[in-house]
């Protein structure tokens, strides 16, 4: 991976950046030049399906394996010339815990206290912050293999940031949590990043990474689908509409006549208007319906969200149809 100015032509600092970055295993391709541009205080969120290489990704940028070709720094790092440089730079949470269940969560954040070769003091100290910080101190003393699945996650995160990193690598951080630990593991990535972190997220939750992350990439067969943040992901996939729905037949009926380019539901006298859900969009049909003297008694609004991105992008089979339906 030879090194080369990958911020060239962006005004952004890049905590990561990566040019054509590609992996195989074998025959089989796991990376197909992936180009990265993640701006320093920001939450990156990479979306795909099993296989897609998310993981894969994760372990190059953070020195576990070599890609095969490409060029990525991190922190401003080489990958290939200055790995050690990056190492401490970045943390990493895995898709599985490396929480030791033997010992106590004090004794879990002491050890990597060690590992990052801290003055024993100063390891105390931080160690202590991170698990007053992570609402662990009245478990600190208990075996891990004790803790609960958000309070395991929790410390997995807390020993990820006793060494201070710059960038913090997320892969699937919040697989097989309930609801609950869940929303409390989104706020401790909001308070990370106000503190000035950097997080490069993986997941399989489309929610999270709408609520989460300003830019959004989905990999599939190891190239980037798409780019961009959630709105304008939203804005690739055609689908957005208006439903009208209507009480009284007649007034059901009227509307049909008077709006074009309508899909209508007789059983539910519905009416299925195309629509980019804009407000200049609504108030057109709005005032078509009023000139008209026409009143519906639902209106609702629908744009795609990013179940709908994901499946256009990754799926490589028709989505199911709605039910069966008239067009006029």
């Amino acid at each position: 991976m030879p090194t080369s100015k990958l911020d060239d032509g962006l005004t952004s600092p890049a905590a990561v950046s990566t040019v054509a970055l590609r992996k195989s295993y074998g025959d089989k391709t796991v990376l197909d030049g992936i180009d990265l541009h993640i701006p320093a205080g920001s939450v990156f969120a990479l979306l795909g399906p099993n296989g897609a290489g998310k993981t894969t990704a994760v372990k190059i940028l953070s020195t576990l394996i070599t890609a095969d070709s490409g060029q990525a720094q991190i922190a401003g790092h080489d990958l290939t010339t200055a790995p050690q440089a990056v190492r401490a730079a970045i943390g990493v949470t895995g898709q599985f815990s490396a929480v030791d269940g033997l010992i106590t969560g004090e004794e879990n954040m002491l050890l990597m206290a060690d590992l990052h070769h801290l003055p024993k003091a100063e390891g105390r100290r931080i160690a202590a912050d991170l698990l007053e910080r992570f609402d662990l101190v009245e478990a600190a003393k208990k075996p891990a293999s004790t803790y609960s699945g958000g309070m395991k996650r929790r410390l997995d995160l807390a020993m990820t940031l006793v060494g201070n990193p710059r960038i913090i690598f997320l892969d699937e951080p919040t697989t097989g949590l309930d609801p609950r630990s869940r929303h409390n593991m989104w706020q401790i990535i909001r308070e990370l990043v106000t503190d000035g972190a950097t997080v490069f997220l993986t997941t399989q939750y489309l929610d999270e990474a709408d609520e989460l992350a300003d830019r959004i990439a989905v990999l599939n067969h190891g190239k980037i689908a798409a780019e961009g943040t959630a709105d304008e992901l939203k804005r690739l996939i055609p689908g957005g509409h208006i439903r009208l729905r209507f009480t009284h037949p007649t007034a059901y009926e009227h509307a049909t006549r008077q709006l074009h380019e309508t899909t209508h539901y007789d059983e539910t006298l519905t009416l299925q208007i195309p629509s980019d859900g804009s407000q200049r969009d609504l108030r057109t049909i709005l005032d078509r319906l009023d000139t008209a003297g026409i009143e519906a008694d639902e209106l609702t609004v629908h744009t795609p969200d990013l179940d709908d991105v994901f499946f256009a992008l990754t799926s490589t089979t028709t989505l199911p149809n709605q039910p069966k339906e008239n067009t006029r």
